[in-house]
């Protein structure tokens, strides 16, 4: 089946109807109220996106709609999947219809997958699961021919070979994959995406968005798009929905969406996204800046090599790299995953031997370092880590792990520390009170910011940002990329900006290197790298990143198909 995008569904009934859905959880302080009076229809062959910050209900609504919720969640309105109102069906029911007419497709596939089982078993499971539910059987045999079939529709290669792998010998894209093939192994009419592309690099995210497109365009299958995302938004949906605060404040085809937004939050959530171009730090440069000052990391032919196990050959994570990062200097390392980006930053901050070539971090070399003589160094180099919530103690207050650089390396007194640490609070955007709570009572925007603060309290000369802002909604991102920049001013530090994101990457740094397996195949200033790649793999990168205008990433979609098979 292959429906019009233009006028997607045209002629049928809706494959979801939500009705004034009100969702409230029973917490000590009381009844909170999630999804206060949502409704929204979402037909067949659709893709409907449900944007907004966390805590917005997006992903209540979502859960929602499979029936997902915790027992402390109270349901009313209707929820109409095929005639069943999913709030009120019987359990027996709301295990049918799950698969067979709404399927999910989760955020963080490592988590979905289950680890000791092949991802064959898993996607046969669900297959002789709803067969014996409709008073049918399916063999083992057979179950295994459909799971073969579903990893084939979502582009698994060699799927009969790769039938019989476990999750952890897949990378992220194809596990990404991997969850949706489950999702459609029933063909259900309509699949719930959960943020499915958050994690990935631009490059797998862009293949991920294909296959969608592909499942909608030859299958009818609708969808229901949840992230925060707004490129995403641009690339996929049809339609989207803006929620705030538990209420949908606007909903309007993609395309009017993005031309004409019509609240006030809407145009805040666009305003906040960064796009590749637009407030660019290296925008008017000429020339390096900084480069007549001291150099802080200098890496030759740089090489770190992981040892192989078990009979394996071992594995080159960096290879002959070369680069320079001066005082005062932002220095973006942008490349997918594997690419050794991550390898490089903890390699400079002392976390990960160096195997060849040279690397001098404040004038100190890392090759065969020792401890014990690097460490008065460690004290002039910060981190800031991709989780806040996994580096930060949770059994320590925000200003206990604030302060703990500061304890370890100048052993101030109780009172220094506290001023010291209320001080960076505050310089960070957040009130000094916030050193007696504890991590998991700030959102995610907020640690992260606490996370700065700390890798900041020994005022060092470099920066490490690993990932800063790839788990943060768009509104959020921009007030921590905002404050980065300004605080980056402020103090004077040089900064090593790893990320995927080329639009972030372009917003902070002066000079910009392109890694891909190992190699440096790109350096230069932002702007002319960005503006101007010359390798093909930076091409790729850049064609592959979504922008939010339906439009301009109609025209990017074809220019990254045309790179990818070229």
């Amino acid at each position: 089946m292959t429906t019009n995008i233009d006028t997607p569904g045209t002629g049928a009934g809706p494959v979801l109807d939500i009705d004034r859905l009100k969702v409230t959880f029973a917490t000590d302080a009381g009844d909170v109220y999630a999804v206060k009076d949502v409704s929204l229809e979402v037909n067949p062959g659709e893709v409907v996106a449900i944007v907004g910050e966390s805590g917005s209900g997006k992903t209540v609504t979502a859960k929602t709609i499979l029936g997902l919720l915790p027992e402390t969640a109270t349901s009313q309105g209707a929820v109409l999947i095929n005639g069943n109102n999913v709030i009120s069906v019987s359990e027996a029911k709301l295990r049918e219809i799950r698969g067979r007419d709404v399927a999910m497709v989760f955020q963080e596939p490592s988590t979905a997958l289950n680890p000791v089982y092949t991802v064959g078993w898993q996607i046969a499971e669900g297959i002789r699961a709803h067969a014996g539910s409709g008073g049918g059987k399916v063999s083992a045999k057979d179950a295994k021919v459909r799971a073969i079939e579903a990893l084939r529709k979502v582009g698994i290669p060699d799927p009969e070979t790769r039938v019989n792998y476990y999750p952890h010998q897949f990378s992220g894209g194809q596990k990404q994959r991997v969850v949706i093939a489950a999702a459609l192994a029933l063909n259900p009419g309509l699949i719930v995406a959960d943020e499915p592309t958050t994690a990935l690099d631009v490059t797998v995210q862009a293949e991920i968005l294909e296959l969608l497109r592909d499942l909608r365009d030859n299958y009818g299958t609708s969808i229901v798009l949840i992230t925060h995302n707004m490129g995403v938004v641009a690339d996929l949906a049809d339609r989207v929905v803006v929620m705030y605060q538990g209420d949908v404040v606007e909903e309007a085809p993609a395309r009017a969406l993005f031309a004409q937004p019509k609240e006030d939050y809407t145009k805040k959530l666009l305003a906040a996204v960064p796009h590749l171009g637009r407030n660019s730090a290296s925008a008017g440069m000429v020339e390096r800046a900084h480069q007549g000052g001291k150099v802080l990391v200098e890496a030759k032919n740089l090489t770190i090599e992981y040892p192989g196990r078990l009979g394996s050959p071992a594995f080159k994570a960096v290879d002959g790299v070369s680069f320079t990062v001066s005082e005062g200097e932002v220095f973006g390392l942008v490349g997918e995953s594997g690419s050794g980006k991550t390898t490089i930053g903890r390699a400079i901050a002392g976390l990960n031997r160096t195997t060849g070539g040279s690397l001098k971090v404040l004038g100190y070399e890392m090759l065969n370092y020792k401890e014990r003589t690097f460490k008065p160094l460690r004290k002039e180099i910060g981190f800031v880590f991709q989780d806040p919530a996994a580096s930060f103690n949770p059994q320590l207050t925000i200003g206990d792990c604030v302060a703990e650089p500061l304890i370890i390396h100048a052993n101030p007194s109780a009172a220094e520390a506290r001023k010291r640490v209320g001080e960076l609070l505050e310089s960070v955007q957040l009130p000094a009170s916030y050193a007696d709570r504890f991590p998991h009572e700030l959102s995610g925007g907020q640690r992260q910011r606490a996370s700065l603060a700390r890798a900041l309290i020994l005022n060092p000369k470099l920066l490490i940002a690993d990932e800063p802002t790839s788990a943060l909604d768009v509104s959020v991102q921009a007030v921590v990329l905002e404050l980065f920049k300004e605080i980056q001013q402020e103090f004077g530090f040089a900064a090593l900006f790893i990320s995927h994101d080329l639009a972030v990457v372009d917003m902070l740094s002066h000079w910009v290197g392109v890694l891909y397996k190992g190699k440096m195949v790109e350096q230069g200033l932002g702007n002319q790298v960005m503006g101007n790649p010359q390798h093909d793999y930076t091409r790729k990168l850049i064609a592959s990143l979504p922008v939010p205008d339906p439009d301009e990433q109609a025209r990017r979609r074809e220019a990254f198909r045309a790179v990818l098979h070229s």
